[in-house]
């Protein structure tokens, strides 16, 4: 049996601001909403996405919370259009996001940029569409 993704989970350091962000901002769908934990619906077939207090999620994995910087993982997002691509990123930056890469054409022929989530998660925004 291979695996099968269900979930991926955040560490982050304010958990209501990072609600805010990834339900008002960029629209997900709320499943579950706890006191240290929310997860989100990101549509049909896709896994789940979970934030957990930065603090308790190290201690749930049993290493200690110290770390920053590239954390070796990007979150990808295929929108059809690159205004959709341009229309993405405005929104994440409207609700506490940062543009890391201003979204511009790639050498492979489509169109990209990278934002940060307001704890410093990457997200690719990329089409290949007009």
């Amino acid at each position: 049996m291979s695996p099968q993704m269900s979930a991926v989970m955040l560490g982050v350091d304010d958990l209501d601001r990072a609600k805010r962000f990834y339900a008002e901002g960029l629209g997900c769908e709320i499943d579950k909403d706890t006191r240290h934990f929310v997860s989100f619906h990101l549509g049909e077939g896709a896994p789940q996405l979970a934030l957990y207090e930065w603090d308790a999620a190290a201690k749930d994995a049993g290493v200690p919370p110290e770390g920053s910087g590239f954390r070796g993982a990007s979150f990808h997002l295929n929108p059809d259009s690159r205004d959709a691509v341009d229309e993405t990123i405005s929104k994440a930056v409207a609700a506490g996001g940062t543009v890391v890469r201003e979204a511009a054409p790639a050498k492979w022929g489509g169109y990209y940029g990278y934002f940060a989530d307001p704890d410093g998660y990457l997200w690719k925004v990329t089409t290949y569409g007009s």
